[in-house]
């Protein structure tokens, strides 16, 4: 051989090993005949355990649909020339099967005669833990976002899902308090179950639902001839409740005999059913609910001072969706994705103009209201994208106030929005204090700011922070 042709033989072969991929070569019999180095990582194999070995040395999973067959001839390639890049897997020699995509491609001469065939191997190995890593990253963000049917990524969120994860992992009692529609229920649920296989029974009571003597009846039990109508003996919901957790909503609307009736099973962890002597232990974990603040409840001697401690050994305050409208497009998308499965429709999300709207509307009725609202759209959307048109005439018509109109537009007790650019007055500010018996949170709520905001511009302009009669 020719000193320029022994140098180019060297020179391809430093080519070939250079290759990312791996690159094998075959006789017309299926013998390998090269092995570059990338063949060698992929595979296990060295070049001088592969070469003069078949091909089936890799035990490819596939070949032209099939079990790789020991026959070069069997597996086609001659026959068609080439197969198609196909994703497979090949046996490494330590025993383990790797991911791969595979080509072959027959290599004639200019006579047509067959020099060999000439396989390559692309390792899909680091491209699947990409693929992997990708996936896994897309479920922490899920679960980042999402906690149980529980959605939010606001700071605000954030915090009431780490509140959830504290609380599940203890049994002391839990008060949830928010305003109406915010998904005080969907945060008990998701402290009962949050990492807990085996939370036992979730039981759920709306204190406000029943007159006393039926919620008495309802939580403790009764036994029978207790009452007219008592024919028999009932387990109570607190019973029912044993091994787990007991839900109890609007705690607030309970009256001072259920109220002491409470207090006694908190502290005694017994109950007696009704018309019964006979002590029954419990063993539960009480959450408690309201929409009311059961602070001022106690000052005002409605709600028991001792039970009202008793219950908010760990208090969670679930925002206001006012408060936490960068959440507004999660839920909306949520909303969209139910309503596509219920209605069997194909609602892509919201235009421009209609999600300006929702994300304008003060939200009163908070989740519940933008979960109606998303209902309502879907009868009335005849496209693929919801639009303002297709929103409630309370989100449509929602009045956007003006500077000028400040101070007669919010004299109402209506839902109204501030702009963001409004400049408050000294004038303004007090007028609003009066009209809202110098509550500093509900003025916060009228101009979208918070209570400590108002108590700073108070600070700033010298307004008494109590009103003080005149005369």
């Amino acid at each position: 051989m020719k000193t320029h042709e022994i140098w180019n033989v060297n020179f391809l072969n430093q080519i070939l090993d250079t290759m990312a991929e791996g690159l094998f070569t075959l006789d017309e019999q299926g013998t390998i005949t090269s092995w570059n180095r990338s063949m060698e990582k992929i595979s296990g194999y060295s070049a001088q355990e592969a070469v003069g070995h078949p091909c089936s040395l890799i035990q490819c999973s596939q070949c032209f649909g099939k079990r790789c067959p020991a026959d070069v001839n069997a597996c086609g390639v001659i026959q068609h020339g080439k197969t198609e890049a196909k994703e497979c897997s090949i046996r490494h020699k330590d025993g383990h099967d790797i991911a791969v995509i595979k080509n072959a491609r027959l290599a004639r001469d200019d006579k047509g005669r067959i020099l060999g065939i000439v396989e390559t191997i692309t390792d899909l190995t680091e491209l699947k833990k990409i693929k992997m890593t990708a996936e896994e990253a897309q479920r922490k963000l899920k679960k980042v976002y999402q906690l149980g049917n529980i959605i939010g990524k606001s700071p605000a969120m954030q915090n009431v899902f780490d509140a959830i994860r504290a609380a599940a992992n203890s049994r002391a009692n839990v008060l949830i308090q928010g305003d109406s529609g915010t998904g005080k229920e969907l945060v008990a649920g998701a402290i009962h179950y949050t990492g807990n296989d085996d939370a036992g029974p979730l039981i759920t009571v709306n204190c406000s639902a029943l007159s006393e003597t039926l919620l008495e009846s309802e939580l403790f039990g009764h036994v029978k001839g207790a009452f007219t109508g008592a024919h028999k003996d009932r387990k109570g919901r607190f019973e029912e409740a044993d091994g787990g957790t007991i839900f109890l909503d609007e705690i607030g609307e309970l009256t001072p005999y259920m109220q002491i009736k409470l207090l006694r099973v908190l502290q005694e962890r017994e109950i007696e059913r009704v018309g019964d002597s006979r002590k029954i232990k419990i063993d539960i974990r009480i959450i408690a609910a309201t929409h009311q603040n059961l602070y001022e409840l106690t000052r005002q001697g409605k709600f028991r001072e001792d039970l009202f401690y008793r219950l908010k050994v760990f208090p969670i305050m679930v925002p206001p969706l006012r408060d936490r409208r960068e959440d507004i497009p999660l839920l909306v998308s949520h909303f969209i994705k139910k309503g596509n499965k219920r209605e069997n429709k194909s609602i892509e999300g919201v235009d421009e103009q209609g999600m300006k709207r929702l994300m304008d509307h003060p939200w009163p009725g908070n989740i519940r209201e933008l979960e109606n609202a998303v209902e309502h759209a879907f009868v009335i959307c005849s496209t693929n994208r919801i639009s303002l048109n297709d929103l409630p005439s309370e989100i449509r018509e929602t009045p956007i106030i003006s500077n000028n109109h400040m101070s007669n537009s919010l004299s109402g007790t209506g839902n109204y929005r501030m702009e963001h650019t409004v400049n408050l007055t000294r004038e303004s500010l007090i007028q609003l204090l009066h009209e809202n018996n110098w509550n500093k949170a509900e003025v916060g709520r009228k101009i979208q700011k918070s209570r400590t905001a108002v108590w700073k511009y108070m600070k700033k302009w010298d307004i008494p922070l109590q009103n003080i009669p005149a005369g």
